[in-house]
């Protein structure tokens, strides 16, 4: 298929097919095709909890108030945030860098470069990253807002926002799986419908660590997977040309 039929192909699957089995390195591979996906300062703040284990399954399913997208699911896939890898990502980004500058920059470029580098990830990244109790995001947004009375300056500051950038990152990885999963002809179903607390348990996810959608994975059970045709509002109520 090419791009535009796998995103025709893509629905979200309420009933899958309960005898027919995914193959794991397959939905394993979708999964690390995810890992392409474009994310705040490419910190990476994701993990990816991948279920082909039956009875974990079902609990999950328990815990997602039974839904037949999850109760009927050949496999899952759980998208985590990591707001508290922030200091190891960045350790990992700068190592990187280095080389990298180094190898491919024009060498009179190197030092500014991976100053800038070290600055962005040592200072900047703490900076925005870093949670105790909403209070830091308080004194965060009380900067950077004074600041932007003068220049344009990323205001998004507060703890809940920056929660938020984390989500939307994880959420790309997630668009990228699914479209992964509907080249090879498998089908998804992104959920939010679940208890969050419970799955953290059964995971056994640090406290930082929260959820941020289930993707159930098998083959549609015909017509009962799909809920008919696809419905989407009327173009011109979203497309603004400017």
């Amino acid at each position: 298929m090419n791009l535009e039929e796998v995103l025709n192909f893509r629905r979200s699957v309420r009933r899958y097919i309960t005898d027919k089995d995914l193959d794991t390195e397959k939905v394993k591979h979708c999964i690390e095709l995810a890992t392409l996906a474009p994310n705040s300062s490419n910190m990476q703040l994701w993990e990816f909890n991948h279920i082909t284990n039956r009875e974990l399954i079902n609990k999950v399913a328990k815990a997602s108030f039974s839904q037949p997208a999850v109760t009927t699911a050949n496999q899952l896939v759980i998208f985590v945030t990591r707001q508290d890898l922030h200091r190891h990502r960045s350790k990992q980004i700068i190592a990187f860098e280095r080389d990298n500058i180094t190898q491919n920059s024009p060498a009179e470029s190197h030092e500014r470069r991976i100053k800038a580098r070290e600055i962005y990830y040592n200072k900047a990244i703490p900076f925005l990253y870093a949670r105790f109790f909403g209070l830091l995001g308080i004194v965060r947004k009380l900067i950077t807002v004074t600041v932007s009375l003068f220049r344009p300056m990323f205001i998004n500051t507060t703890e809940a926002e920056q929660r938020a950038v984390l989500h939307k990152s994880c959420a790309l990885a997630a668009q990228t799986f699914m479209i992964a999963m509907a080249n090879e002809g498998y089908d998804t179903c992104p959920i939010e419908g679940f208890d969050s607390r419970r799955i953290k348990k059964l995971l056994k996810l640090p406290a930082a660590a929260e959820i941020n959608m289930i993707v159930s994975c098998g083959y549609r059970d015909g017509n009962k997977g799909i809920f008919g045709e696809r419905f989407r509002v009327p173009f011109d109520e979203v497309y603004k040309q400017l």
